[in-house]
């Protein structure tokens, strides 16, 4: 698309909330900050050129989410003859996650975060519409629905994660994808005051449980506060903000209603920051004083029991133990005990694993994850197998942003070997972008890689909250997404 179309699809982004901003105050926004201009422009536009390629082999990505056709698209753009198979059963798998934030709290409805698969397959890409149900790297195939057995040269793993609720004692089911059959996850989750973004239709129901709060809190009299709660927990997880991204937008709608002093808004997460990069957890603790949150740390959900709305955490911390005489040093023990919190309104980030497919079978790790290794995203073990995005067990990265440094470098290596190359010319370094929302139009553009260091792609102080990174967030990355990574040219 032409800079001009795309700033048309923002500009209709930001025509749905006029309330927020006005396409009049976002054109003179963008026209008299060059910053803007071009941060937007970049998001947006920047198209990354392709070096064409003769290498030929048959190649098999299993999994067509972002990650999956993001890489058929540009390995399709690259090579000059290829042949390309996406494995994938989800019919919405291209849907755009990173819009269920959004969806949750009431400023985009479900619709417009929902793609069809067979729309967005890249041109001269065959699709097969089923499942992997068993890998064969030792003989170069894979098994599609128990019958049909598909060979590669090569393989790229891209089948994302599964949502856990079934590890939390009172809640049933796992949930293959975000669109995928969630029945018996919405038989306990997005009601009665329990929600969920982290499947689509979770997320509708989240800001229909928020509206809920708030009538709720209108109506309230006691002394005591309600009570919302938010949840983080012991596993890895796709986009680590949202957690805290959702508690900040219904922070938001609570102050708009003005029934904000009547909730109070507490955060339980596993571990004992909130973030792993020192300047973005610092930022983070003030916003979190600044809006009187409460937050508890080394508290895992365990359980909930809907019937009572309360929830149950494993509260764990280390104390000194007996001095040991050998080593010179006390012994660590690991103490831990049940808490137990009543809830008006909780949000549930469940628990997160590998597809038990990926977990069982000779291409997982013990942890199930895909080992890879990290700078090229070749398998640690069989050299004609790749992964990335969120099943890749690369650290941190399970984010889009992620994904759109990966798929570049995965692709180059890749074509690399098939020319019959001996050097692999691309590494990842683990940049990671966050765009953590604060509230409704400002975001703290959160980006980093393996240093743990903030590694700003713009000349602001990346532990700010902004007015244009809400423009990047909200109406520039969707149409990059679509419009970029999807064509396999961002």
């Amino acid at each position: 698309m032409s800079k001009n179309q795309i700033l048309e699809e923002i500009l209709a982004e930001v025509d749905k909330h006029p309330e927020i901003m006005s396409r009049r105050e976002a054109l003179k926004y963008i026209s008299v900050s060059p910053l803007a201009a071009s941060i937007l422009a970049g998001a947006t536009v920047g198209t990354t050129a392709v070096t064409a390629s003769d290498a030929v082999g048959k190649i098999v990505i299993v999994g067509g989410g972002l990650a999956g056709m993001s890489t058929a698209a540009r390995l399709a753009n690259t090579l000059s003859n290829p042949d390309i198979t996406v494995i994938e059963p989800d019919p919405l798998s291209v849907s755009y996650q990173p819009g269920q934030t959004l969806v949750g709290a009431g400023l985009w409805e479900q619709s417009e975060i929902v793609y069809n698969r067979d729309d967005k397959l890249p041109s001269g890409v065959k699709l097969i519409k089923g499942s992997v149900t068993a890998f064969d790297p030792e003989n170069n195939k894979v098994t599609v629905d128990g019958k049909e057995e598909v060979s590669y040269d090569q393989m790229v793993i891209a089948t994302g994660l599964m949502l856990n609720y079934g590890a939390i004692k009172g809640l049933d089911g796992v949930i293959t994808s975000s669109g995928a059959d969630n029945a018996i996850v919405k038989e306990k989750v997005g009601k009665d005051g329990l929600h969920s973004i982290y499947f689509a239709d979770g997320a509708a129901a989240t800001w229909t449980g928020i509206q809920e709060l708030i009538e709720k809190a209108k109506n309230h009299t006691g002394p005591e506060k309600l009570q919302a709660v938010f949840t983080d927990p012991n596993t890895p997880i796709k986009c680590g903000g949202a957690p805290k991204k959702i508690m900040y937008l219904t922070h938001s709608r609570l102050e708009e209603a003005g029934v904000r002093d009547k909730v109070e808004l507490t955060f339980y997460p596993n571990g004992g920051k909130m973030f792993g990069v020192p300047e973005y957890h610092d930022a983070i603790l003030q916003q979190f004083k600044d809006r009187d949150f409460k937050w508890n740390y080394k508290h895992n959900l365990i359980e909930v029991d809907t019937a009572t709305k309360t929830a149950v955490f494993n509260k764990h911390w280390e104390e000194k133990g007996a001095f040991d005489k050998d080593l010179e040093e006390y012994a660590i023990v690991k103490m831990s005990e049940r808490v137990e919190v009543k809830y008006d309104f909780i949000h549930v980030t469940p628990p997160m694993k590998a597809p038990d497919v990926v977990a069982n079978s000779a291409v997982g790790s013990d942890k199930g994850w895909v080992p890879v290794k990290k700078e090229t995203l070749q398998h640690v073990k069989y050299p004609n197998v790749w992964s990335l995005g969120d099943v890749a067990a690369v650290p941190m990265g399970k984010t889009g942003g992620s994904v759109r440094k990966q798929y570049k470098v995965l692709i180059d290596n890749m074509i690399a070997t098939m020319e019959g190359k001996t050097e692999l010319p691309a590494a990842y370094g683990g940049y990671t972008v966050c765009p953590l929302i604060t509230s409704i139009g400002t975001v703290m553009l959160a980006e980093f890689d393996w240093s743990k260091k903030p590694t700003p792609s713009f000349p602001l102080d990346p532990t700010k909250e902004r007015w244009i990174w809400w423009l990047l967030k909200v109406y520039a990355l969707k149409p990059m997404t679509i419009h970029g990574m999807l064509t396999g040219r961002a």
